[in-house]
């Protein structure tokens, strides 16, 4: 067989696999940020969750089908032996609100905890700090203050050292960082329902909300049924709000997160694939995980690492056949990664469908279970 080599990942391939790769690569650079565009009526971004969590509705998108469904429903979809992966990241308290040694206000929007006392943050102030100045936060109608040094700038970031440890200094003077299309201030019933059921490593400063419609009673029937359920980690960072500023995607530059990928969970994900059975991701950044831990042959490597994973259509899948995710902005690179599975046209369609039919729009919204199309 004719080979090529591809020096930037030392490996051999098959010259028509190259090929095909070529092409893809070349369709993916001249894909622009107004095709990914649609209508959102304002009154369709969800305020506030349902009370009940799998009381969402439920869009069900194939290459063949459009389906309404509810989010129960999700069950009929899952079949035994089916490998559901799920993102078990906590979301921490990452708005801190105080002031500059001066008594000018301060806000800060903590991007990534990189230490026990250490993180690095989004601030706001009417003047940036400068290296060596101090921050106090707190809690409003208390002399209880946080200590923080400002020790340096990481490009748009200010690094930050804590007197204490940072995530005990979040969870007594933090407020919970709900995304910024929600416009009501933070209150105490957020604090649970900006998380899902499963959450147990603190670390994101945004929920991977497509777990926020599954509850304890869901998951076990689930189980049941022979669906299996592993999880993983990966810390959302504010990032995933940032919008796309170019027009042409080939220049846009993909905002890093971090995860974790545990080797018994990629030990199971490599068993299931080499056995042929499907492997569902519950949320985009599940899906990111699996694609970013797995090599040019499909085989899931574990191990903890930064991501700038960057998806769109021409993207060939190498992990995941299908995924549960909730509706995304317009012209995000969340829309271009549900596109990738699917096709751009077959995406927007939906989407105008789900406009039409009133669906519940971003995090506290409605969800979607996509199947991947043929040869994406």
């Amino acid at each position: 067989m004719i080979t090529t080599w591809d020096a930037a990942n030392s490996v051999r391939m098959p010259a028509l696999l190259f090929f095909i790769r070529f092409v893809a690569s070349k369709a993916m650079q001249e894909q622009h940020l107004s095709d990914f565009d649609f209508e959102l009526p304002p009154e369709l971004i969800a305020q506030y969750p349902l009370a009940d969590r799998a009381a969402s509705r439920l869009l069900h998108i194939t290459e063949e089908v459009i389906e309404d469904c509810t989010f129960r429903d999700i069950e009929k979809f899952l079949r035994p032996g089916d490998l559901l992966v799920a993102n078990n990241t906590r979301v921490i308290k990452a708005r801190l609100l105080g002031a500059k040694a001066t008594g000018g206000a301060v806000e800060a929007l903590i991007e990534r905890v990189t230490g026990e006392f250490t993180a690095i943050a989004m601030v706001r102030a009417s003047k940036s700090p400068k290296p060596g100045s101090k921050l106090f936060f707190g809690a409003p109608g208390t002399d209880l203050k946080a200590e923080v040094e400002v020790t340096g700038r990481a490009g748009e970031f200010f690094e930050l050292k804590f007197a204490e440890p940072v995530l005990q200094v979040l969870e007594a003077f933090g407020r919970v960082p709900l995304p910024p299309y929600i416009e009501h201030a933070p209150e105490k019933a957020d604090e649970s329902r900006y998380q899902t059921v499963y959450a147990r490593h603190p670390g994101a400063v945004a929920a991977p909300t497509a777990g926020l419609h599954f509850t304890d009673d869901l998951l076990n029937r689930l189980k049941a049924k022979g669906v299996d359920i592993e999880y993983v980690t990966l810390h959302v960072g504010a990032g995933t709000f940032q919008p796309v500023r170019v027009e042409n995607l080939s220049e846009h530059h993909m905002h890093s997160e971090w995860f974790s990928m545990p080797e018994d969970v990629a030990a199971r994900i490599n068993e299931a694939k080499a056995q042929g059975r499907r492997v569902i991701a519950v949320g985009t950044t599940s899906l990111r995980t699996l694609e970013s831990a797995a090599d040019r042959i499909g085989h899931v490597e574990a191990g903890a690492r930064d991501t700038r994973l960057f998806i769109m259509p021409g993207y060939k899948f190498r992990i995941v056949d299908a995924l549960v995710t909730n509706f995304h902005l317009p012209k995000s690179t969340l829309v271009m990664l549900v596109s990738a599975l699917v096709g751009r046209e077959r995406i927007l369609e939906a989407y105008a469908h789900a406009v039409r039919e009133h669906y519940r729009f971003f995090s506290y919204g409605d969800a979607c279970f996509i199947e991947k199309a043929r040869g994406a």
